[in-house]
């Protein structure tokens, strides 16, 4: 289930926040090197980095996920050279950027793909009003491209017809437990960030883990069949992002609403707007044309003029905080560990 109407915490889900996580303003300099790898970057545009990395964080308590007092985004994450862990905080219009770790140099190296450089924010043009305001009031937002797939793919899937705080659970629950401790000091109890299993790990889970954790049957099995192939799903993280979607799609189980979830953020992908949305469509039409009955047949309509950009106008509705007022209560989670 992939949204909410009415955003009241700073870290409910992507798709209703529009991505944003808070990240402390510093004017201080940036912390001295501690033994990682590091690199400068200056990006041709403003940038900002809870809007451009908030996506990647899946919760408050997102063990491969932190922002520190000082103005920085730590993450932690598996490279195709191994775990690395990156700290990257913007000073002055420059993006200052260390690493750790066998993954350190991948991470540096892709350092601009993911503060938005591949990301061309020029290419919308708002045909709504609502749209224009919140574009003109955002101007740091730019399209993060991480090059990797499995790291969005596994959340996704377990984001699946569930609520927030149950996936957000499962996914804490299942890398504190069987993912490894994220290179240099990251790693460290003040930290404390985890980087999240490899797919052999992810394969060697046993069914009463997925049960403690709340993952049902059908999520579990999905993430075992995408970890038998994870060679092959992070292949797609190079194509056309359309190809890449039919790519991950011939997966039992990943649908279109986990595909364009996994490559807004792999593949930067302007376009890759999510269908198949339980709240999305409601408040697309509600924001566009007053409609909150709208459907994804109603909502690929009203977002027709964006063709090219249709995610990143979803992202910016979501942003303007245009909501349908609340009819009905939340749902409930469930909770199988419990069973």
């Amino acid at each position: 289930m992939a949204g909410r109407f009415a955003p009241r915490t700073p870290t409910t889900r992507t798709t209703v926040r529009g991505g944003h996580t808070p990240v402390p303003a510093s004017r201080e300099p940036a912390p001295a090197p501690v033994s990682g790898s590091t690199r400068r970057w200056t990006p041709d545009a403003p940038t900002d980095l809870g809007l451009t990395l908030g996506p990647l964080r899946r919760g408050m308590g997102d063990p491969t996920f932190r922002t520190t007092p000082d103005g920085s985004v730590w993450r932690a994450t598996r490279t195709p050279e191994g775990p690395g862990t990156l700290r990257v905080a913007l000073r002055a219009g420059q993006a200052d950027a260390e690493a750790w770790g066998p993954g350190a140099q991948w991470l540096l190296d892709r350092l601009p793909q993911l503060l938005g450089a591949d990301d061309d924010p020029t290419a919308f043009t708002p045909r709504h009003r609502l749209l224009a305001a919140t574009h003109r009031s955002r101007p740091g937002l730019r399209l993060t491209r991480t090059g990797l797939v499995m790291e969005s793919l596994i959340p996704s899937i377990l984001e699946q017809k569930v609520t927030t705080d149950e996936a957000y659970r499962a996914w804490r629950l299942l890398v504190r437990k069987y993912g490894e401790p994220a290179p240099g000091p990251a790693g460290s109890e003040e930290h404390r960030l985890q980087v999240m299993p490899d797919a052999r790990t992810w394969s060697l889970i046993p069914s009463w883990e997925w049960h403690r954790a709340g993952v049902d049957n059908k999520r579990a099995a999905t993430i075992l069949r995408v970890a038998k192939v994870a060679r092959r799903m992070e292949e797609a993280a190079t194509m056309e992002p359309e190809q890449a979607q039919q790519r991950l799609e011939l997966i039992p189980g990943v649908g279109p609403w986990t595909s364009a979830e996994t490559i807004q953020r792999s593949n930067g992908a302007p376009d890759a707007v999510t269908v198949g949305d339980y709240h999305l469509p409601s408040i697309v039409g509600y924001a566009l044309a007053g409609d909150r009955t709208a459907d994804d047949a109603a909502m690929l309509e009203l977002l027709a003029p964006y063709a090219g950009q249709r995610h990143r106008a979803a992202r910016l509705i979501l942003l303007s905080g245009r909501t349908p007022p609340r009819r009905a209560p939340r749902m409930t989670p469930g909770n199988i560990a419990a069973l």
